[in-house]
């Protein structure tokens, strides 16, 4: 795919899945994730040619205009939208599929000093949440979902969506039908019920204060004598 083609793609990405983009004048010259996968392109080419310092050197630049790290020997699919952007760190190792979302604070990071497969790979339509952290050379299948601020160390299935610190799995997507299938979840079972419990005491507490309230409105009531006996 040539130079030009893949420009067209970031523009369509854009275009697809912002609804604030109005031209594709807008988002070449305004959306800071076009530019960086414009620079990427261009720092894997030089790299590609034997300039790694070089390459690094236009990747650095583009981090500087465009807050998102992006490493010249990230391997980067078709039509990846950086909504956003600021923050973003993709890292040397790291593999993006095609059509793929990543939001604004995410990081694709390693975890191992030696030269080997270190960072993550995302497989086609994933999504990943602002602020999101996904560490080490594990796999996002296709189709998943990263809630921003999770922190996910482990592979993810296909379908699934990802919450948490660390991050784990609380739903399936079943592309078959596009419904969603929600997996039972203690940690939530047990806020829901604390949440209920809560209200509960605090309708005992109401009840009781209105109660007491009463009480005392009758024991301040003037005495007036009546059904007492006469003193002898």
């Amino acid at each position: 795919m040539g130079f030009l083609d893949g420009v067209r793609e970031d523009i369509h990405a854009a275009m697809q899945r912002d609804p604030a983009a109005r031209s594709a004048l807008e988002v070449l010259l305004t959306y800071p994730g076009v530019h960086a996968l414009i620079a990427h392109r261009v720092a894997r080419r030089v790299d590609a040619a034997g300039f790694p310092l070089v390459a690094r050197l236009v990747s650095h630049a583009a981090r500087m205009l465009t807050g998102i790290e992006i490493h010249p020997k990230a391997k980067i699919g078709r039509f990846l939208f950086i909504d956003h952007g600021m923050g973003v760190v993709i890292g040397e190792t790291a593999e993006i599929g095609d059509r793929c979302h990543i939001l604004q604070g995410v990081t694709l990071g390693g975890t191992s000093t030696r030269h080997e497969k270190r960072h993550p790979t995302l497989e086609d339509d994933v999504l990943v949440g602002a602020g999101a952290k996904l560490i080490g050379a594990i796999t996002i299948g296709a189709g998943a979902k990263i809630g921003a601020g999770s922190v996910v160390v482990s592979s993810v299935p296909p379908g699934a969506t990802v919450v948490g610190v660390p991050g784990h799995v609380i739903a399936y997507a079943n592309r078959g039908n596009d419904t969603i299938e929600r997996l039972p979840d203690p940690e939530w079972d047990r806020i829901d019920a604390l949440e209920r419990r809560l209200t509960a005491l605090e309708a005992d507490v109401t009840s009781f204060e209105a109660q007491r309230k009463l009480d005392l409105e009758h024991d301040h009531q003037p005495h007036t004598g009546e059904g007492r006996e006469p003193l002898a």
